[in-house]
């Protein structure tokens, strides 16, 4: 009985300082966006060319508040939420490598840096972050250890990259990360998440939220590769944390529109025999846009697809269940496969 309700007040206690800690977010990114645009139109401006999908040169950078307002909520979070002090080293860590991917990104926002390097950095950032997971983290324990962590890599430099590719048209990384990130706060209220988990995935889900009302299309700022690059750092981590409470089938779920329209691409390029570390216009969404259909409603196809899946991963982690993964994650292909296919259609 005394378990019980201890248990009911630490659950309540972190809904409430979860509560507070996306205000924080929130309310830091928007102030910081509104201070940072007018020096970031002075300096970094995107300009369209045959590749981009604005028509006129727009201030990119606004990453940077993000990820500040990000990290600003975690260092609160430290404060507030005791229940993760045990792991406030990794969390340090965390924003370290976190801030240092983002330097990287702003750097590359200024003067494009050449593939190789880029991909070093960041493949250093992500085997940091392998590293400080928890002990005995197994995804896939079938696999030997060295193989496991070899394939987290990779999908780790993928998973950074993927992000930094969709980011394409107006509101394209909101509604990618806010339902990405709202699921796992489904995850850690059914248990499959921990504390810290859901603390990164509300500091990352209200700092886009106070980015989006100046992303919105037409967007008066863009993200900036110092923004999706570290992005897609977090989403790795949370992603990991929760695969290794045994719902892999949740953590494909989550982010699977963008892993499908990007590594389809990608595959389709290769292909082609395209390079593949020059900007292009493949993406579906992208043949979407140049087909006729307008931002709005291909935003809004994405949104409502990311909430079918954010059920879809509920179903998966409520039933516990090989054979319920494995259909929850047949209509989660399912249905990306005709939004992907309805994009298509549009050229």
């Amino acid at each position: 009985m005394i378990d019980t309700m201890i248990n009911t007040v630490v659950v309540w206690h972190l809904a409430f300082a979860n509560a507070l800690l996306l205000i924080v977010a929130t309310l830091v990114s928007a102030c910081l966006v509104v201070m940072l645009r007018p020096v970031l139109i002075r300096h970094v401006m995107a300009r369209p060319n045959q590749r981009s999908s604005h028509k006129v040169a727009t201030p990119q950078g606004g990453g940077i508040a993000v990820i500040a307002a990000a990290v600003v909520t975690i260092l609160c979070a430290l404060w507030i939420v005791p229940e993760i002090a045990p792991v406030t080293r990794t969390l340090l860590i965390l924003i370290a490598v976190t801030v240092g991917l983002a330097v990287v990104g702003v750097s590359d926002d200024i003067k494009p840096l050449d593939a190789a390097p880029r991909l070093v950095l960041q493949g250093v950032a992500i085997a940091v972050v392998i590293a400080i997971l928890p002990d005995g983290l197994r995804v896939l324990p079938a696999l030997p250890w060295w193989l496991e962590r070899a394939l987290m890599l990779i999908a780790g430099i993928w998973l950074v990259n993927l992000v930094n590719f969709m980011d394409g048209i107006d509101w394209m990384t909101v509604v990618e990360v806010v339902p990405v990130t709202l699921g796992l706060l489904v995850a850690a209220a059914l248990g499959a998440l921990p504390p810290e988990g859901s603390v990164v995935a509300v500091a990352l889900g209200g700092a886009m939220l106070g980015f989006a009302p100046f992303n919105r299309p037409v967007a008066s700022i863009f993200l900036g590769d110092v923004g999706s690059l570290p992005i897609g750092l977090l989403l790795f981590w949370l992603l990991l944390l929760l695969a290794n409470s045994g719902h892999l089938a949740a953590a494909l779920l989550l982010p699977l529109y963008y892993l499908a329209d990007a590594t389809v691409t990608l595959i389709r390029r290769l292909i082609a025999g395209e390079a593949i570390t020059q900007a292009h216009r493949r993406h579906f969404y992208q043949r979407a846009l140049d087909g006729g259909l307008s931002v709005k409603r291909i935003i809004a196809r994405i949104f409502c697809l990311n909430l079918a899946l954010i059920v879809l991963a509920a179903i998966s982690l409520l039933a516990a269940s090989t054979l319920i993964d494995v259909l929850a994650l047949a209509a989660g292909c399912g249905l990306v496969g005709v939004l992907l296919y309805r994009f298509e259609a549009r050229t």
